[in-house]
């Protein structure tokens, strides 16, 4: 079995098996042992650990997961790469790979399942068109977790620890932040990637809270106020709110709920904090 994480063994495997990258699947290996150290160091991942792969390719960041944790279960959506993994990850006995879309996998059940209901630790390499929609969904779905480190597109990471003010704030970094604490850990050039990507991506480790940091009435509610509110960046908060059409609310009780707040009229989206999006939701 070969050791991956480098370029001579990711080819060797790949030539094996007469691979072919798919698009769609935005699939890039990583090639530099390096990092892969970075990654287990930055996700503090020990042997009582259970960890959720997700998209582990042909198995390179797995083979270090298993080096190093209790249980990992790998989600692969690409049934080509099924007798890839069987291959590469055939000296460990502590790792399951599900061939499954991550979306619509039911992770409650497995966590209940294998990790008796604890959270769990998260660790992927993500395709960069799917980061965001995989993210939510763990947050959404309510998965018990204790962290997701994860490597994605560098401008994305810059965007989950942006501050309000700024021109990477909006609906991302407030759904991040509500659930999680952001930090980049490190970037990674692209040049580090088999086949190479067009970017540099980053290592950003999300530090779940136990319970969100601001209490709010629906969450919902507020969520679909944030996302109302970063729709259209250049119009007033007062204009985003009243032209989305599923909220039904007037701008004359946006403005009211503003005065209120002690904010003008004339305020957009990206100036509030997550607590200020908090309180607007509640006055509705």
């Amino acid at each position: 079995m070969p050791t991956l994480g480098n370029p001579t063994g990711t080819i060797y495997i790949l030539k094996k098996y007469n691979f072919q990258f798919r698009k769609k699947y935005g699939q890039n290996f990583l090639i530099d042992s390096n990092i892969l150290e970075n990654i287990i160091s930055a996700a503090q991942i020990t042997k009582g650990d259970f960890v959720l792969e997700i998209g582990p390719g042909i198995g390179t960041m797995t083979q270090y997961l298993c080096e190093n944790a209790r249980e990992v279960i790998a989600v692969e959506i690409d049934k080509k790469l099924l007798p890839i993994l069987e291959d590469t990850l055939s000296a460990y006995d502590n790792v399951a790979v599900i061939n499954e879309d991550i979306l619509k996998l039911d992770i409650n059940r497995i966590v209940d399942e294998k990790n008796g209901g604890r959270p769990i630790k998260v660790v992927a390499n993500l395709p960069y068109y799917i980061t965001t929609p995989i993210i939510m969904g763990l947050f959404e779905k309510h998965v018990p977790l204790e962290s997701i480190t994860i490597m994605v597109q560098k401008e994305v990471a810059e965007r989950m620890q942006s501050k309000p003010g700024t021109k990477d704030y909006g609906a991302l970094s407030l759904a991040v932040q509500y659930y999680s604490v952001p930090q980049v850990m490190f970037t990674v050039p692209a040049g580090c990637f088999m086949p190479r990507p067009n970017v540099d991506s980053a290592v950003i480790k999300l530090t779940c809270h136990s319970k969100p940091p601001i209490a709010v009435k629906n969450e919902d509610l507020m969520f679909d106020i944030i996302k109302a509110s970063f729709n259209q960046r250049r119009k007033t908060l007062v204009n985003s709110l009243n032209n989305a059409a599923n909220l039904n609310i007037t701008k004359e009780n946006v403005i009211s709920a503003l005065e209120d707040m002690k904010l003008p009229a004339t305020v957009r989206g990206e100036a509030l904090t997550l607590e200020q999006f908090a309180e607007l939701s509640d006055k509705f």
